[in-house]
């Protein structure tokens, strides 16, 4: 399960309908809706600035959050759209989904990287080029993985990693489904590489001549 699920804390919003939203947002809130999980829907109001450092922030939509709501039990749930004013494209409404356990969603889980200092081609000089530092997953709600990990022991320059030597939690499945995608590789110094260059440099004007 994962460790680090980030708090969303907002009030119950008293009274509903355009009047009720509008007041929210004069008093500097973001009225919200939460439904679904077997209960029913609460009217919420989120602190303006809370809610956009959080959108600025990225991946709001695939982001898992603990909902913490004054005078109720935490509460586990998505985002599942953002309405934004069409002129400052700046949020004016929030829906968010409970989750049970058995729930299927999805996730950008980290990539921790382990043994990269006894790692063959690290310890060559070889560079270690992360091209997926997160994989999107399609997890069950009560089995998220903190992150996923790959052990460098004995990999060497020129080695690539693909997902596919990356062993999932059960129940896991990455989004990209029809390509093995590499998730890093280690690649020879810069120094090296300008070398190998040369060389290939040289040889072909030498078969020209």
């Amino acid at each position: 399960m994962a460790g680090e699920i980030p708090d969303l804390h907002a009030t119950v919003r008293t009274g509903t309908g355009k009047g009720a939203a509008r007041q929210a947002r004069r008093e500097q809130f973001v009225p919200g809706i939460i439904y679904g999980g077997g209960a029913n829907p609460v009217a919420i109001n989120l602190k303006y600035n809370e809610l956009l450092k959080r959108l600025k922030s990225g991946r709001f939509l695939s982001t898992l959050f603990n909902m913490k709501v004054e005078g109720q039990e935490d509460v586990r749930v998505i985002c599942r759209s953002v309405q934004r004013d069409v002129v400052k494209d700046l949020p004016i409404h929030v829906d968010f989904m409970r989750l049970r356990r058995t729930s299927r969603i999805n996730l950008f889980i980290p990539v921790e990287f382990l043994n990269e200092e006894i790692a063959p081609g690290i310890k060559k000089g070889g560079v270690l080029t992360v091209v997926r530092p997160e994989v999107e997953l399609k997890v069950t709600a009560g089995d998220i993985p903190e992150k996923l990990t790959v052990d460098l022991t004995g990999r060497d320059i020129g080695d690539t990693i693909h997902i596919s030597d990356i062993t999932l939690p059960e129940g896991t499945r990455p989004m990209i489904t029809d390509r093995d995608f590499v998730i890093a590789n280690i690649s020879a110094p810069s120094g090296l590489r300008s070398a190998d260059d040369e060389e290939g440099e040289e040889e072909a004007e030498t078969t020209e001549e």
